[in-house]
């Protein structure tokens, strides 16, 4: 049936084609049932957990020299549930499956930096590296970190520690000193990575310096390996004392790699929580439930198949970093850019998929809006033929956003918004090659995944806004936090609220069809006279503004009450006055309610923002209320923070 709402529409050939269609006539075929539409096939996978898993294990051949028949052990806890407690795999050795001198990765940079590996290259390389790990006393359950641009030596390193066992966990580059401190300081690594530097807007930045700082307050690190950037495999000179040219760790290449079999649930990464609150959380993910609920999402929500060419804009410090790599399971080629998506203008990224032929982008939703701000039009400009889908997510994708993809990127594609969290590893919410995209809406709950939507008091709600929720174990569920040693830190984060439940701080709506529409963070949703409001509605309105580059909303305690205050960074020569604060009020008050109209209008120079691209609504609404931000470091930023303390507009009524 044609959804007259959709903006796209899959052909029948496509929804026959697709990965997805292929796994639910398994289904059908091998348990005997009927599973008409996607509500019943996400209905099927739920109530039938371990024969769910089961089978996407079977029909994405995960390697393992053992599975085990158990599925999912203490099915009944959360936490305390176990995904195939027998099975013993390796992560690296499933994203190494492939061979040959097909391209495995496409690397890009500012500067002209270009190259390209071959699976080959790929599993020399690894070799190499391991090898070298191995010498260097890393061994099974061992921490090596990367401080590293997102270049293909930081997937070898990643892929080398993985295949020994070891656990990984990375920074981007532009973090400071302290926010290394606050991550590596808490996990002990043993080898650290790290670039000479990176190109960010047309000019090089040295990390060696900086590197320098934080590795002598790191007494576990026994080597750091520095990498150059443009030219990876050529000495360099280093004045830190464990210093190490990447060029040596790859001289010898008569290296056999080798895979170590470990566990389901053995530690693969550590993850940080953005930290803008406080220290980070250490978040620690296993490698079979990474890899599994990667392999789902890629096989059967975007259609990735062997040979497609995948991209995300991401650094090495956002878990789509992670998301991005395990891509190399499903035998795509992956596309890797680092530095900025606007040098040497808006085009750069549109550039890099019309020449390597993108099939699969996946961007932020701030990127788009920006695109879009930006008067670019790539269909007009570009050849994206190649490119299929089209994935936004770090913050809800606007129907502006929708609407612009369609017009002036390209016509003809699946766009999906996605949501998830680096808690997960993964995703509660996205897309599906087989439905419609409707405007604003994301298309449907991912399968195996129990979400429902909670109200304040727990009962589950169909049609209003409420807590998203996650009733029934997943295989990603993190198994806990680093130094968490009683799992206090991580239930409280999870399961506090509702028991035996994960409930993920997002603030969203179920629609009748099985999408979604999500609103924003918990944490962040306004309560004026008792009445909860999602942020994200009033951003949708307000950006739609062309006197409004961004913006940002937050509730300050005022009379015993909240009002809305709404900060707003202006369209360059656009000036705050009282007929742009009345367009606002009233477009707001249009197109949502009353209580949505923000009592005060600031405009500000800039919006802080954690080095993902997410601005920090917390952290402001910190700032305004006289406490203090803790971890400054988490911004990318923190500068920006000044210029909301201390505002006389906010101390009169």
């Amino acid at each position: 049936m044609t959804n007259t709402a959709a903006l796209w529409q899959p052909t029948d050939q496509q929804i026959s084609d697709a990965n997805i269609t292929g796994l639910k006539n398994t289904i059908e075929k091998q348990f005997n049932v009927s599973l008409p539409d996607y509500p019943e096939l996400h209905a099927w996978s739920v109530n039938n957990l371990e024969a769910f898993w089961s089978l996407v294990w079977d029909d994405c051949a995960i390697v393992a020299s053992q599975r085990g028949e158990n599925v999912l052990a203490n099915a009944e806890k959360m936490p305390g549930a176990q995904w195939f407690p027998k099975a013993r795999l390796n992560y690296a050795e499933n994203l190494l499956r492939k061979t040959g001198s097909d391209t495995a990765i496409v690397f890009r940079s500012e500067d002209a930096v270009k190259r390209q590996l071959s699976w080959d290259d790929l599993r020399g390389q690894v070799a190499s590296c391991a090898a070298y790990l191995k010498s260097a006393g890393v061994t099974k359950g061992d921490r090596v970190v990367g401080f590293m641009p997102n270049m293909p030596e930081t997937i070898v390193a990643m892929l080398a520690t993985a295949s020994l066992g070891g656990v990984w966990s990375s920074c981007s580059p532009d973090f400071g000193v302290q926010g290394v401190l606050d991550r590596f300081g808490q996990i002990e690594p043993k080898v650290l990575f790290t670039s000479d530097g990176y190109f960010y807007n047309g000019k090089f930045h040295d990390s060696l310096e900086k590197v320098s700082q934080f590795v002598s307050q790191l007494p576990s690190v026994v080597s750091t390996v520095v990498v150059p950037f443009k030219q990876p495999l050529q000495p360099i000179s280093c004045e830190i004392d464990t210093c190490v040219s990447y060029a040596e760790v790859q001289q010898n290449t008569n290296h056999e790699l080798t895979f170590e079999q470990v566990p389901f649930d053995h530690p693969l990464y550590v993850m940080y929580s953005s930290g803008t609150t406080g220290v980070p959380k250490c978040i620690v993910h296993t490698a079979g439930g990474v890899l599994l609920l990667h392999m789902k999402e890629m096989r059967y929500h975007c259609n990735i198949n062997d040979g497609d060419r995948l991209f995300y804009f991401t650094t090495c410090g956002w878990m789509m970093w992670n998301w991005l790599v395990s891509g190399l399971a499903c035998g795509a080629t992956i596309m890797l850019y680092d530095g900025s998506p606007f040098y040497p203008d808006g085009n750069v990224i549109f550039d890099y998929a019309s020449e390597e032929k993108f099939n699969v982008l996946g961007t932020s939703a701030k990127y788009i809006d920006a695109v879009n701000k930006a008067g670019l039009k790539p269909s007009q400009s570009h050849d994206l033929s190649a490119l299929r889908s089209i994935l936004s997510t770090g913050s809800p994708l606007s129907p502006e956003g929708f609407d612009f993809v369609y017009s002036d990127v390209k016509e003809d594609i699946c766009l999906s918004s996605i949501s998830g969290g680096t808690d997960l590893l993964g995703c509660f919410i996205g897309g599906n090659p087989t439905l419609p995209v409707v405007k604003g809406e994301l298309q449907c709950v991912l399968l195996g995944m129990a979400v429902e939507v909670f109200d304040d008091n727990g009962n589950a709600v169909h049609g209003q806004k409420g807590e998203l929720v996650c009733t029934k174990p997943f295989p990603s569920m993190p198994i806990g936090f680093w130094g968490d040693d009683d799992g206090s830190r991580y239930h409280n984060a999870y399961f506090n609220r509702f028991d035996n439940v994960w409930c993920h701080g997002d603030f969203i709506e179920l629609k009748k069809s099985g999408a979604a529409i999500i609103y924003g963070r918990s944490d962040t949703v306004l309560n004026p006279g008792g009445v909860r409001i999602g942020t994200a509605e009033i951003y949708r309105q307000v950006e739609q503004l062309e006197e409004i580059q961004e913006s940002l909303v937050i509730g300050q305690n005022w009379n015993a009450d909240v009002r809305v205050v709404l900060f707003v960074r202006l369209t360059d020569g656009v000036t705050l006055d009282d007929t742009l604060q009345d367009k606002i009020r009233k477009q707001v008050r249009k197109n949502c309610t009353p209580r949505h109209v923000p009592a005060k209008i600031i405009a500000v120079a800039d919006i802080p923002r954690t080095k993902s691209g997410k601005i920090v609504e917390l952290a402001v609404r910190s700032i305004v209320h006289g406490d203090s931000v803790n971890n400054k470091e988490a911004l990318a930023n923190p500068e920006a923070l000044a210029l909301y303390a201390d505002l006389a507009e906010l101390q009169t009524d």
